[in-house]
């Protein structure tokens, strides 16, 4: 963050626009192969200008006309909402009622604040190496149970650019589910439920027979627990951070463990196998406590939802490759395939993308329009010379698996009509 100052975005976003946004790519996404008619025209954006002016309800012809309108206002941030009944942009004009949001993206946003009372390391809107494994283990149980258990083929991950992850789910049928069938399956895929006023967040049926997705998102959690919590964030470290742990189970083995941890000088390490061995002699005599060793590992590390986001249709969530205006940091594609090495502080920002440029225009002798001709939209892929060049990769290599799938699937539907 240290090579970027927010008041330079006035200077910055321009550039960053006319020359490095991958508006290709980006439009192709958004068109989705135009799957209906007039599915682009319906789509609305939402612009956030320079003094927290917000505009909403922008509606464009083609992704040249948006490029057109992004080049001339320079927004701070751009949000991407639903696809409408009508142009969001004649929204005033129809009649009460009939403007409805009709078709979105299923999305998720996992923020780094609502893990507060789990990290230590870090808060608020602060994020570090130690935290970070929490979103990569966040993204390894929402998207291995999207393709496992919901059949999705098309999950676009992107780093927020401050301290979370955005999901888009782009499956043509997901996108139109209702707001009834977006809450089901957010709710499926949330285990952590109360306030900062709940001390216990996960409670697990007490019978044997553990749902395969908890299952399979403990064996998840287990792989990351000890390097993660028990050495990054020792949760077992210091008395203040044991009495939360402890908290969360039947006070006659608070009181043991509590003995035991006073006694001798060990590290979180040690006191959890001790209270891994505790916990053992209780399971099987005292029903309620069957699962408590998965119930803590899934309060500290399990992935927390902002459920308002991913049910409503209408919602608005902040576009890939927008820069965080704080931050300067691009929002950027996450490559799965690399998961665990990606480095949300290594991500550029909006000043070094456009020094790149400039230093390369600058060795080069080209690259920058001359005076008095026209500018050419689908000449500003200068994201190919700077360090953005790898994530737009990822984004591309995303499109083209959706359309290899999506012509695939439109050829089958011809045959399908031809043999009738």
């Amino acid at each position: 963050m240290a090579d970027f100052d927010p008041g330079s975005l006035p200077d910055l976003l321009p550039l960053y626009y006319r020359r490095i946004f991958p508006f290709g790519p980006y439009g192709r996404w958004l068109r989705y192969g135009d799957v209906s008619k007039n599915y682009f025209q319906r789509q609305e954006f939402s612009f956030t200008l320079r003094d927290d002016i917000y505009v909403r309800y922008q509606s464009f012809n083609t992704p040249q006309e948006l490029e057109k309108e992004i080049q001339k206002m320079c927004p701070y941030k751009i949000d991407i909402g639903a696809v409408y009944s009508h142009r969001p942009i004649q929204h005033n004009t129809v009649h009460l009622g009939a403007f409805q949001a009709q078709e979105k993206e299923l999305v998720f946003d996992i923020d780094m604040t609502d893990y507060d009372d789990v990290r230590r390391c870090c808060s608020s809107a602060e994020i570090c190496s130690k935290c970070w494994t929490l979103m990569t283990i966040a993204i390894h149980i929402i998207d291995r149970a999207l393709v496992e258990d919901f059949g999705i083929k098309h999950r676009l991950w992107v780093y927020s650019g401050c301290r979370g992850v955005h999901c888009w789910v782009c499956d043509e049928s997901v996108r139109k589910w209702s707001s009834t069938l977006r809450s089901a399956a957010v709710e499926y895929l949330t285990l952590v439920k109360g306030g900062e006023e709940t001390i216990k967040k996960v409670t697990l049926p007490e019978n044997i027979h553990i749902h395969p997705f908890i299952r399979k998102s403990v064996e998840v959690v287990t792989d990351y627990f000890e390097a993660y919590a028990l050495v990054g964030q020792d949760i077992l470290g210091s008395k203040e951070s044991y009495e939360k742990v402890l908290a969360l189970v039947p006070e006659t083995v608070q009181e043991e463990l509590q003995h035991e941890f006073c006694k001798k000088k060990q590290d979180s390490v040690q006191r959890w196998q001790l209270f891994k061995k505790k916990l053992e002699r209780y399971n099987n005599s005292v029903k309620k406590m069957a699962h408590t060793e998965w119930e803590i590992m899934l309060q500290y590390c399990f992935p927390r939802l902002d459920i308002n986001v991913s049910k409503g249709i209408n919602h608005l969530l902040k576009s890939p490759f927008s820069v965080h205006p704080k931050t300067g940091r691009i929002s950027v594609p996450i490559d799965l395939k690399k998961l665990d090495e990606f480095d949300p502080l290594a991500v550029p920002t909006i000043s070094r993308l456009c020094q790149e440029l400039d230093s390369i225009s600058n060795d080069e002798g080209d690259g920058k329009e001359s005076e008095g001709e026209p500018e050419c939209p689908r000449r500003s892929r200068g994201y190919k010379k700077t360090s953005l060049a790898s994530y737009v990769k990822v984004f591309e290599q995303f499109l083209e698996e959706f359309e290899k799938s999506h012509k695939k699937e439109r050829l089958a539907a011809s045959d399908m009509q031809m043999d009738f």
